[in-house]
């Protein structure tokens, strides 16, 4: 279960990583469109923690993107 979860939020962590970077975002400013330190961010991207639902909608919203288009992995 846990090695699934794992999986799980890596390949979530890359995905926003890419979006992000797409934008021509930085971690900070991601961290700024979204009110979270920057630490978030970089812990996020490295799949480090599970985000809940809420945060999901803020990355959305902060890169612009339908929520569903953080799973396209």
């Amino acid at each position: 279960e846990s090695n699934r979860k794992t999986t799980f939020t890596k390949k979530l962590g890359k995905r926003i990583s890419k979006l992000r970077e797409e934008r021509k975002l930085s971690q900070v400013d991601l961290a700024r469109l979204c009110n979270k330190p920057k630490q978030n961010i970089n812990r996020l991207e490295a799949g480090a923690i599970n985000p809940t639902a809420f945060y999901l909608h803020e990355l959305s919203n902060a890169l612009k993107v339908p929520i569903e288009t953080l799973f396209d992995f």
